[in-house]
């Protein structure tokens, strides 16, 4: 196990490894926009809000107040106005369903196939992006109940650098970033 360590600011990487609904916020957000500015949100995020990330202040937050948030500038998504919609269904989905503990939704999984069911449930998280944060929560967080890196897929595959889950540094980056190209050609192909 390792800390998330990716290749922003400091201050970013301390709000994802201590807070688990910053976490899920910034892999809400990756997509469409690079990786960096998906996981940097977060902690903007918090700076807008005035105070530490909460998942019921944001899900009761008036949706039109939370999208001047999201799409003040610089914008922390390049589709403002549906991510924070996403962002405020993924917070009422925690509060509804774990008490507004995002750790709640990992905690405790006894299996790896019980952890991605979880993590796919959330609003905004299709299968992909939910083998991503198994594998993200498997490598970086040490939430590795049997079979995770089954449920993970090729996610999480020791060694890999298909997708956040891999990048500790500027070195991983580029070859997850070289990897994701690949992918691209060959679907052009």
């Amino acid at each position: 196990m390792m800390p998330i360590s990716l290749p922003i600011d400091a201050g970013a990487n301390a709000l994802l490894n201590r807070s688990p609904l910053a976490l899920s916020i910034a892999i809400l957000l990756d997509q469409q926009i690079p990786l960096e500015r998906a996981f940097a949100a977060p902690v903007e995020l918090e700076r807008r809000l005035g105070s530490d990330l909460d998942a019921e202040v944001i899900a009761d937050y008036a949706p039109e107040a939370f999208v001047k948030l999201f799409g003040d500038k610089p914008a922390l998504h390049r589709f403002p106005k549906s991510m924070a919609a996403r962002v405020q269904s993924l917070c009422r989905a925690m509060v509804e369903w774990y008490d507004g503990d995002a750790e709640a939704v990992w905690q405790g999984a006894a299996s790896g196939q019980e952890l991605y069911s979880r993590v796919a449930e959330l609003p905004g998280f299709g299968a992909q992006k939910a083998q991503i944060f198994v594998a993200l929560l498997g490598k970086g967080l040490g939430v590795q109940p049997p079979g995770w890196r089954e449920a993970a897929g090729a996610y999480g595959e020791e060694g890999s650098h298909r997708s956040v889950a891999d990048i500790v540094d500027e070195e991983s980056l580029a070859r997850v970033r070289a990897y994701k190209q690949q992918m691209k050609a060959a679907a052009k192909a």
